[in-house]
């Protein structure tokens, strides 16, 4: 099979049976359902690009294992290249859509798999490596979306998963059979779950042989029996639901969160990744978790649609010549490409792992991260105060529309004389959307928490920092030698 255009991507999605809950009721149709179909709409993007010439260096790739060109979402990084293009698709696609696009999670997987499972294959002769080329050549032949889902609901966190008073806080195994096993309990905050063929379910903490029932990685069709997904809201996500598009910000693209429910599930063996090494757990969450902080390059592309939007609103105000506006873009744009220094740093120091999977370097992804934790909220703040309150104060699009009132809003709401008083609106309200509504889930509480909390990626940065070095480096400088005689 070729790869797919969004259309073909859409009619795909149409042959998966879906068990999924929104506002307490199942969903019939999920690809048409309303708050869902804007988070479809991006990924197909992502295949639709894939198809324009001017991106196919960018959206594709040649497969190591075949021979084919392929989306590059499901390549397996084969040189640093790989790594730099990685991150300029993940802006390209932040700026196309202005949202999350959903796929990052799936790819990131499947290249922290690619490195584990060969390791774990050298230590313990198994056969997980050959596993998994075999299900990667499925995903690539068939141009699959993915959805890697890493985190657990934890219960209490001050305990580890064997001591939980209820086991099923994280994904652990039931049961096992001579053709596989059967799995119970949840991923939570899982981005794009239903948007996706392929479930690929990994652990979420380090584990110790206590808890090795709960060292697994394995795949699943999305609409394995047993799977059940529970839609997340987001703010204003009921706009979606209005006569006219006005009030949604966003006209076209969104992103989606779900609970899924993994209810004694069965995987047969050869989708099995991991089972009981628990030693290599932390490897992998480790490996993927610096792949995936290195994928939070989309921040930067939304960025640049927030910057284009505060910009637009400046002009549409008739403020954009005052001289502390254009400082506050001056100050939007060097936190946005100061991210984007940082996941292309990590991409271009990435290194080869004995898989023959290009890596990042994770000290320079958590710094990339940490940044992102911080910077878009500051982006923010200042196109909230260069649109200016009636951003959030604005009635609705049906009373702007209004007989009754409509005129009193055209009239009250001009400003520049040049710009039609609906287009003030309009851009205001993508402000809105990206700064409080919808997309707000995307760009700044998963900046904040996706691939990990703040803490986490001050742990790992920590630990990668070579202290000593730092200090030899000091004392040689101004004489100190303390070194044992």
């Amino acid at each position: 099979m070729s790869m797919m255009t969004g259309k073909e991507y859409e009619k795909s999605l149409r042959k998966l049976h879906l068990k999924v809950y929104i506002f307490g009721e199942r969903v019939e149709n999920v690809v048409d359902n309303p708050i869902i179909r804007p988070s479809m709409n991006a990924v197909a993007w992502t295949y639709e690009l894939a198809h324009r010439p001017e991106y196919e260096d960018i959206m594709t790739a040649t497969s190591h294992i075949t021979g084919k060109k392929v989306n590059r979402f499901t390549h397996i990084h084969q040189n640093i290249q790989d790594l730099v293009k990685k991150s300029k698709m993940g802006r390209l696609l932040g700026r196309e859509t202005g949202c999350c696009f959903q796929r990052c999670v799936g790819m990131d997987t499947l290249n922290a798999l690619s490195i584990v499972t060969f390791n774990m294959d050298a230590k313990h002769h198994t056969e997980y490596y050959k596993r998994f080329l075999k299900y990667l050549e499925y995903v690539q032949e068939n141009d699959l979306t993915c959805d890697g889902a890493m985190t657990d609901p934890k219960g209490n966190r001050s305990l580890p998963p064997h001591k939980q008073p209820d086991p099923d806080q994280f994904v652990h195994v039931v049961e096992e059979r001579k053709d596989g096993i059967v799995v119970r309990g949840a991923k939570a905050h899982q981005t794009g779950a239903v948007n996706s063929h392929e479930l690929i379910v990994m652990p979420t903490i380090a584990m110790r042989e206590e808890d090795k029932e709960y060292a697994i990685s394995f795949a699943l069709p999305s609409d394995a029996e047993g799977i059940i997904y529970i839609m997340g809201r987001q703010s204003c996500d009921t706009r979606k639901l209005e006569e006219g598009t006005l009030d949604r910000g966003n006209q076209k693209f969104g992103g989606h969160e779900a609970l899924v429910i993994l209810d004694d599930v069965f995987v047969p063996w050869e989708r099995v990744f991991m089972y009981r090494e628990y030693e290599f757990v932390s490897q992998l969450v480790e490996i993927f978790a610096a792949y995936h902080r290195q994928s939070y390059a989309c921040k930067v592309g939304v960025g640049d649609v927030l910057i284009g939007a505060a910009q637009t609103a400046a002009e549409y105000n008739g403020v954009e010549r005052a001289s502390h506006i254009k400082d506050k873009i001056v100050e939007m744009n060097h936190l946005n490409e100061t991210l984007y220094c940082g996941c292309i740093a990590c991409a271009s120091e990435g290194h080869r792992e004995p898989s023959g999977t290009y890596a990042v370097n994770t000290l320079l992804a958590n710094v990339h991260k940490h940044n992102v934790t911080r910077f878009p909220s500051e982006l923010a703040r200042l196109a909230q105060d260069i649109a200016g309150g009636l951003m959030v104060t604005m009635p609705s699009e049906k009373d702007f529309r209004s007989p009754e009132v409509g005129k009193w809003m055209e009239k009250y709401f001009k400003a520049n004389e040049d710009v039609p008083t609906e287009n003030r609106l309009r851009i205001l309200r993508l402000i809105e959307n990206m700064t409080l509504g919808t997309a707000a889930v995307g760009y700044l509480t998963e900046s904040i928490h996706g691939a990990g909390s703040p803490q986490a990626q001050r742990i790992m940065i920590s630990r990668r920092i070579n202290m000593e070095e730092k200090k030899k480096a000091a004392k040689r400088l101004c004489g100190i030698d303390d070194e044992p005689k």
